[in-house]
């Protein structure tokens, strides 16, 4: 009898009946096959699979087929939203098998009833579109089952009114909740626990898996496998997750909800608002005395200033006097008895905050325009994430296009502490040596030099003539994106060109992403948000353009102290940690370009460091084989010849 798994990948399979254009390819059945032993042995399988494989459903058959709860956890609410309302009901579909499936997301992302009320009720909006929105979302909620605000396209996804109709961890209150037998988060979960299939992001997956570790109970039900997609983000999560944080925002919400509270259950106690007000005030102070600095610091630089360790310090006494307060009122409503255990949490992670000097932790601040978090994160997570591996009769697969760098798991297994587990990696089945051409300019300035974008915005433009506009130029930073942008404008302007130049921060990534595709020759400009998790596929993106090798900031707190915790053990910070980082996040970037058999395009690498140093090499030799030039009019050359070929070509 022939393997179940093997049939369904034939040429005359179950996915070749089922998915219009459907063809076998060896790495995508390979996977299948490392996936199901890896389920049938309770196995730990970390496998790359480059773009083009098809790994969704090499995953997904062997786990729809096994009749076991499974839990597939992706990098986005987006790819979240995909996988449960596209692919696996295609694969189920295909496969005929009665296997059913549920969608869970963090809290936030769903309408609370409760919150929702309460708003409706104080009447406090900033604007008259906030009003308009909130009655949309009561609309919804009355006619929604899921409650998940996805699926409420009225209401913008950035809307501030949002914060006022779902909950947090923080403010939910649980089973004290009036409306909790309608809970929308709840009848989510209870979906969950009876679906063989649930489909979740990492930072729920992180949310639980903390919160077992705790012991403060769990948000996902026992499974029998975890399949992790989009896998290279794990650590980076594992480490805002396992690590703590404390926000002026948090002290502004508690005061405000405590207030809300009192207006609300204890009117004839003036006290408690008082005390929220200078809740308020010691909390904004708290960002105030942060200066005038801007994203992630080291806290030292902050904490030795004495304004800012007495804005600490009445941050502390004020949020003690909200909890002394909220203790006196508790028993009167479930919302002041939760804003008093609110106070009581946030006063002992300040506190811990404050005095915690553990060498494996590094602590950090991150100040925003109207707000500062207070962090202490792990210099490891390793240690963590293995005990969670080895604690349970259950397999884990971990699968990325960009795992390993030259085929080496080390850096990604070391981060997350599996050593020792099955390592596999299949290349891209698209022809990238007939299908992309490599451009590394001539020429180039020292990237650390002031004119470097502009040289890099010269560079390119020829080629952006070629290519008809249809590019992505991708830059390793928000300030060079920004200066990239104002140099393409003005260079278009002066040349006459009417290729439309997006940005990112000019729209949400979706609308910007639907625009680029509809245009046709447009050039998008982005940083971080654009270097990944972007699918454009065809004739309207046949450009990609990076600055520089994606090396993260070296000033980074957390980066910092990881790089000194390595060198005091005798590693290099740099060959050990930054540089495999760097390769992997390049080839993600990389991986915008060629998305189908039948794209192609120009991926034009502007760091001359790639060629110049002896670790650029190493970088390139990570990246799909193609053909490479330092001739722009090669490169352009290849562009003119897209519009030339045969239209299914593309």
């Amino acid at each position: 009898m022939s393997d179940p798994i093997d049939h369904v990948f034939q040429t005359d399979g179950a996915l070749a009946r089922a998915v219009p254009g459907y063809a076998p390819r060896a790495g995508q059945l390979a996977l299948a096959h490392a996936v199901d032993e890896a389920m049938r042995n309770y196995g730990v399988l970390v496998a790359e699979a480059g773009t083009g494989t098809g790994k969704t459903f090499a995953y997904l058959v062997p786990a729809l087929l096994s009749g076991a709860k499974v839990i597939v956890s992706t990098g986005t609410k987006t790819l979240q939203d995909q996988l449960f309302h596209r692919d696996i009901p295609t694969v189920r579909a295909a496969l005929n098998v009665p296997v059913s499936v549920a969608l869970l997301k963090g809290r936030a992302n769903y309408v609370c009833r409760h919150h929702l009320d309460r708003a409706r009720s104080e009447g406090r909006f900033a604007s008259r579109e906030g009003v308009r929105h909130l009655h949309e979302i009561a609309r919804f909620a009355l006619r929604s089952r899921s409650g998940d605000r996805s699926e409420l396209a009225e209401v913008p996804e950035d809307a501030a009114v949002w914060s006022q109709a779902t909950s947090t961890r923080e403010n939910c209150l649980g089973s004290d909740c009036p409306q909790y037998k309608e809970c929308f988060v709840m009848e989510a979960r209870k979906r969950a626990l009876e679906a063989d299939i649930v489909v979740v992001n990492h930072h729920l997956f992180f949310a639980d898996l903390v919160l077992r570790d705790e012991g403060a109970g769990e948000l996902l039900p026992a499974s029998h496998a975890v399949i992790l997609d989009e896998a290279h983000q794990l650590p980076e999560i594992a480490s805002q997750f396992f690590g703590e944080s404390v926000s002026s925002a948090q002290l502004l919400e508690l005061a405000r909800d405590a207030r809300a509270a009192a207006m609300q259950y204890a009117r004839d106690f003036a006290p408690l608002p008082r005390a929220a007000e200078a809740l308020e005030k010691a909390a904004r102070d708290l960002r105030l005395e942060c200066g005038d600095v801007s994203g992630r610091v080291p806290a030292q630089e902050i904490v030795r200033r004495e304004a800012f360790a007495a804005a600490l310090d009445a941050a502390r006494t004020t949020l003690d006097a909200v909890a002394e307060l909220l203790a006196a009122q508790a028993e009167r409503a479930p919302d002041l008895d939760h804003c008093h255990t609110r106070a009581l949490s946030l006063a002992q992670r300040l506190e811990r905050w404050r005095e915690d000097d553990n060498a494996d932790k590094v602590r950090w601040i991150e100040v925003f325009a109207q707000s500062a978090a207070l962090n202490a994160t792990p210099l490891s997570v390793a240690p963590m994430f293995r005990r969670q591996v080895e604690g349970g009769a259950r397999a884990w697969i971990f699968t990325s296009a960009t795992l390993s760098v030259g085929n080496d798991f080390g850096h990604f297994c070391s981060r997350l502490g599996l050593e020792g587990s099955t390592t596999a990696c299949w290349p891209s089945p698209f022809d990238f040596e007939h299908q992309a051409l490599l451009y590394l300019p001539r020429n180039l300035p020292d990237p650390n030099t002031a004119h470097y974008t502009a040289a890099v915005v010269e560079a390119a433009m020829p080629l952006i003539r070629a290519a008809g506009g249809r590019t992505f130029c991708l830059f390793t930073s928000l300030r060079a994106m920004r200066e990239a942008r104002r140099l393409l404008g003005e260079a278009f302007a002066r040349e006459g060109l009417d290729f439309p130049l997006l940005a990112q921060g000019e729209g949400s990534r979706s609308e910007l992403l639907e625009r680029f595709r509809g245009l046709g020759n447009a050039v998008l400009v982005g940083s971080h948000s654009f270097w990944e998790g972007v699918d454009v596929r065809g004739q309207a993106l046949s450009l990609v353009a990076i600055d520089r090798i994606p090396f993260a900031p070296p000033d980074d707190p957390v980066l910092a102290a990881r790089i000194a915790s390595l060198e005091r053990e005798g590693g290099s910070g740099f060959l050990d940690y930054q540089l495999p980082e760097a390769a992997l996040t390049l080839k993600q970037g990389v991986g915008r370009l060629i998305r189908d058999p039948s794209d192609r395009g120009v991926m034009m690498l502007c760091d001359p460091r790639l060629l110049s140093r002896g670790y650029g090499r190493r970088i390139l030799a990570s990246l799909p084989p193609m053909r490479r030039t330092r001739e722009g009019a090669e490169a352009a050359e290849f562009l003119h010849a897209l519009d030339a070929a045969p239209a299914t070509i593309r």
